[in-house]
C-alpha cells in the first residue's frame, strides 16, 4: 500500500489558549528509522489543559526493518510518557511528554518509537470503598475501573443529572456538593463513621481538606489533578495523625498500560469507555469549548479519521 507523504495537524504557535490552536500540513519522514512504526491515528480524546492530545487510538500503517513486536494493522494506543516502561522516573523520562515538549497527537498520522486512572487505585482491593470527586474523564475511568475491581464507590458532582449517569455506571453512593456543602461528613455517615479507603483527588486545594477528613485511619489520597485553586492546605499533621499515605500521581508505566488494558479486557462492558461528544477534526476549537464548559461527563473525542 502506498504510504502518505503528508500529515494535518493541530499545533500551538503559541502556548497560551486553545484558540490559538492552528491546522497546518508538513511532510511525513519518507522513510522510517529501523526502530519507528508509522500510527494512523483513528480518535484523540482532549485533556482538561493545553497539551494538544496525548490519548489515542489507531493502527500501525508501516514498519522500521527491525521492529518485531508490531505489524501493520495491528490496532495501538499511545502511553503519555513514552519511555516509562516501568515504574521508575527519572527527568529524562519526564521530559519525554506526548504534546508539550514532545508533538501531541492531534494530527492524521505521526511517526512512534517502538494511564493515569489506573495507576491511582493500584492500592485498592475487593471490598474497600473508594471516593472520586467529579465527573470528568479520569473520574470516570476510576470509577469503572473501581467497580470492575470489586470496589464500592462514593462519587461527588455538583449536578443531579451526572450523578444519575454516575448511578447508571455503577457508583454505590453519590453526593451533590453544592446542595451538601459538608459531603466528608456525609462519607463518614455512609461509611458507618470509618471513611472511605482511597480517595481520588482531582480538585486541588479547594477539595483537599475534606479528601482528608473524608479518608479512613491508614488511608490513602491519590492526588491526580489540580483543577481549582484554593488556600495552601496543611498535610503534615492529617497524614501523621491519621497514618495517611498521600501519593501524587503524574502518570503510569507501559508495564502499568499493560496491566490496565488486561482488567479492561477481562471486563469489556463496565470498563467501556463513557464518551460525552465527538468532534470533527476541523472542530477543535468548538471540542475544546465544550470541555472548557465543563457539562460533560466522561471524555470529549476528536474524530481524526
Amino acid at each position: 500500500m502506498s504510504l502518505p507523504a503528508k500529515t494535518r495537524q493541530w499545533f500551538y504557535p503559541k502556548h497560551d489558549s486553545y484558540r490559538d490552536l492552528t491546522l497546518e500540513e508538513v511532510p511525513l519522514p519518507s522513510t522510517l528509522g529501523s526502530n519507528e512504526v508509522l500510527v494512523k491515528i483513528h480518535a484523540v480524546s482532549l485533556p482538561p489543559h493545553l497539551i494538544p492530545c496525548s490519548d489515542m487510538a489507531g493502527e500501525v500503517l508501516s514498519i522500521g526493518q527491525d521492529v518485531r513486536k508490531w505489524k501493520p494493522g495491528d490496532r495501538v494506543a499511545a502511553n503519555l510518557l513514552l519511555d516509562k516502561e516501568d515504574e521508575e522516573l527519572t527527568p529524562e523520562i519526564a521530559a519525554n511528554v506526548l504534546g508539550g515538549p514532545l508533538n501531541g497527537v492531534l494530527t492524521q498520522f505521526r511517526v512512534c518509537a517502538a494511564l493515569t486512572a489506573y495507576v491511582s487505585l493500584s492500592s485498592i482491593k475487593a471490598g474497600d470503598t473508594v471516593l472520586v470527586i467529579g465527573t470528568g474523564g479520569v473520574s470516570i475511568f476510576a470509577l469503572q475501573l473501581a467497580t470492575a475491581s470489586g470496589a464500592s464507590v462514593i462519587l461527588l458532582s455538583s449536578s443531579d443529572d451526572k450523578l444519575h449517569t454516575a448511578k447508571t455506571l455503577g457508583a454505590t453512593h453519590v453526593v451533590n456538593y453544592k446542595t451538601t456543602p459538608k459531603w466528608d461528613e456525609e462519607v463518614l455517615r455512609l461509611t458507618g463513621g470509618i471513611g472511605v479507603d482511597l480517595v481520588v483527588e482531582v480538585t486541588g486545594n479547594t477539595t483537599l481538606e475534606r479528601s482528608i477528613a473524608s479518608v479512613r485511619m491508614g488511608g490513602h489520597i491519590a492526588i491526580v489533578g489540580h483543577l481549582a485553586s484554593g488556600p495552601t492546605v496543611d498535610l503534615v499533621l492529617p497524614a501523621i495523625r491519621k497514618s495517611l499515605t498521600i501519593r501524587g500521581i503524574y502518570v503510569g508505566s507501559v508495564k502499568q498500560f499493560k496491566a490496565m488494558n488486561r482488567l479492561i479486557s477481562a471486563n469489556p462492558e463496565s470498563t467501556r469507555p463513557v464518551i460525552d461528544k465527538v468532534f470533527s477534526f476541523e472542530d477543535v476549537h468548538a471540542a475544546y469549548a465544550h470541555l472548557e464548559g465543563q457539562k460533560h461527563v466522561g471524555k470529549v473525542v476528536i474524530q481524526v479519521s
